[in-house]
């Protein structure tokens, strides 16, 4: 492995604990919205919601659809599920309700900033950013919210540059921008295709940080082989994996 003079992340799932934030804020805006919103079955409302978000929000990536609507779907699709029909003036407000829940329940995974300022310590000058699926203003919005932003020296967001991941061109603009060659930079991200897979197609260490023990195909493990691809399962065995 070339010597590493930066480290990209993903935000999501990786550095900040979405999922969690997802559930809390799922569940707690059904107790207050009650019947015939049920959370009895949370983690069945949970999961529903999730492949709503993943099913929509991946629309969006794809140029299928706008941020906003691709919210509107999420909504509107999640109520029907309940024999909800929400009209489309009112569709707006009802993912609002749920976003105040899922902002209140932000949080850094526990390992993130020990990870960060490890990284620090143990690579000379190295520099560190953000590479995100989403809207850049709205991905700021959590990163200030966690009051950690200033450790970072970039932050790219695919609404803003017009690539999303696993373009190559996202990651090599991130590389540039910190006067850094990929192959001279490790993404870190908790998708294997998306992150980790994508990352080492544009010449990155592509580290895949597998949190949940995500099962594969075996035509996953085949790719993920053939890309280089590092796994982890938590952020504190990054410096070691990336320093020998």
């Amino acid at each position: 492995m070339t010597a590493i003079r930066a480290v990209l992340f993903d935000l999501d799932d990786t550095l900040l604990a979405h999922r969690a934030a997802v559930a809390d804020g799922l569940v707690a805006y059904l107790g207050e919205l009650g019947h015939p919103y049920d959370a009895s079955d949370a983690a069945g409302e949970v999961a529903a919601w999730r492949a709503l978000e993943e099913h929509h929000y991946h629309r969006y990536l794809g140029g299928e659809i706008g941020y906003e609507q691709q919210r509107r779907d999420r909504a509107r699709d999640y109520a029907a599920r309940h024999g909800v029909t929400l009209a489309d003036d009112e569709l707006d407000g009802w993912f609002a309700g749920y976003f105040t829940r899922y902002e209140a329940a932000w949080k850094l995974h526990d390992d993130t900033l020990a990870c960060l300022t490890e990284l620090r310590r143990g690579i000379p000058n190295v520099k560190l950013g953000i590479i995100t699926n989403g809207e850049l203003d709205r991905q700021l919005r959590k990163i200030d919210a966690m009051g950690f932003g200033e450790r970072f020296d970039v932050i790219v967001a695919s609404g803003d540059v017009g690539v999303t991941k696993p373009d190559a061109r996202i990651f090599r603009l991130a590389c540039a921008r910190l006067g850094v060659e990929p192959r001279e930079a490790a993404y870190v991200g908790d998708r294997l295709g998306t992150d980790a897979i994508g990352a080492a197609g544009a010449g990155l260490t592509g580290v895949w940080i597998d949190r949940f023990a995500t099962p594969l195909t075996d035509q996953e493990r085949a790719d993920a082989a053939e890309a280089g691809v590092v796994r982890i399962t938590t952020l504190a065995e990054l410096r070691d994996v990336l320093v020998g």
